[in-house]
């Protein structure tokens, strides 16, 4: 019979894990309701779309499907491994899975400003240029970041 005053090991790895899987979470939801909208606007898009507008809802909408697969990778391989052997390589994979989801999801975020501006502005070159503006703002605060 097992000693009462031995302590149970307790699992200190959950609140790691749980973390990875609730940013997980929480970027794919973020990127389903992005493709939510996106699959609404290429469904009842406008008659004022222009082919190369249809274009870009579509390549949108890949792109944003991408990044939801990457997203959910952490908790598939989660499920997959689990118990760890290797809890190190659980984290570095599942970073490497959020960061290649946040390319697909950059691209989606650029396109769908571009697909915004074109349709005020009526110019698709300006509308390209002006959705480059909050991601080199982004990439400007990041450079200069303490």
């Amino acid at each position: 019979m097992p000693d009462d005053n031995e302590k149970k090991p307790s699992d200190k790895l959950t609140s790691d894990y749980g973390s990875i899987i609730r940013e997980s979470a929480l970027l794919t939801t973020f990127a389903g309701f992005l493709f939510g909208f996106l699959l609404t606007i290429s469904v009842n898009s406008s008659v004022n779309f222009t082919p190369e507008n249809k274009i870009i809802v579509l390549i949108a909408i890949s792109s944003i499907t991408v990044s939801i697969s990457l997203f959910i990778m952490p908790v598939i391989y989660h499920h997959l491994e689990y118990p760890y052997i290797d809890f190190e390589k659980f984290k570095k994979r599942s970073h490497r899975f959020t960061l290649y989801g946040l390319v697909p999801a950059m691209i989606t975020l650029f396109l769908g400003i571009e697909l915004a501006m074109s349709s005020v502005l009526r110019n698709n070159t300006f509308a390209y240029l002006l959705g480059i503006i909050p991601f080199v703002t982004i990439g400007i605060f990041y450079k200069f970041r303490k």
